[in-house]
């Protein structure tokens, strides 16, 4: 069964939110609302609106030496870099340039870094950007790696988020379920209301997209 998107009002026209409802399980939840991000993280107008929204949520006064990019957002990431370059973001790096990076994950989810990539945390300022935050799992993961790494983490951006903040850390976003999406839900697989009515589920969902049943 194909799974129906349709997209969510919002101000910014060329940024507009894709979503489904419906009964879909992730690694770590059960969430009643698929978040369609695809086309903002693989587009490059889009990738670039949300770089500029997103740029505008930060505190000029925070120091990005690195981008270090969840879910596919590289794309994202690298106009990130080239906004808050361009805003007069102070980095730490030789050559006054961010780095944008990806963590690699091992099989048991934990995130490392190889000895060609480790030198673009360790010692760094770096931001974690993430397509959507709902559990905060894979964010903690990624400040726990930064720390484990030796850099230091200056705050946490994403797209779309259902959590206020993440290892101390508030949550830059562009959409939230404060301002849309007000009943989204995302709960533990046992808790799952959804479950407990006897209501199938309709999908798997991770950063690369769904998978309809």
């Amino acid at each position: 069964m194909a799974i129906q998107l349709f997209q969510y009002p919002n101000t910014n026209s060329n940024l507009p939110l894709r979503v489904a409802q419906g009964h879909f399980a992730t690694s770590h939840s059960h969430i009643n609302y698929y978040i369609d991000l695809t086309m903002t993280k693989h587009r490059l107008s889009e990738a670039r609106e949300a770089a500029v929204e997103l740029a505008g949520t930060f505190k000029p006064s925070t120091i990005v030496d690195t981008i270090l990019c969840l879910d596919g957002m590289e794309v994202v990431g690298a106009c990130l870099a080239s906004e808050l370059t361009r805003a007069g973001f102070s980095n730490m790096n030789a050559h006054r340039t961010i780095y944008v990076c990806t963590p690699e994950h091992t099989s048991g989810s934990q995130l490392i870094f190889r000895d060609n990539s480790a030198p673009m945390i360790v010692g760094k300022h770096v931001l974690v950007l993430a397509a959507s935050v709902t559990t905060g799992y894979t964010a903690q993961a990624a400040i726990e790696a930064i720390r484990y790494y030796g850099g230091i983490p200056v705050g946490i951006g994403a797209i779309f988020t259902c959590v206020d903040a993440c290892e101390d850390f508030p949550i830059v976003s562009i959409f939230n379920t404060k301002s849309i999406l007000s009943d989204y839900r995302s709960t533990n697989s046992h808790d799952c209301p959804m479950c407990k009515a006897g209501l199938r589920l309709d999908g798997l969902v991770n950063s690369h997209g769904i998978s309809s049943f």
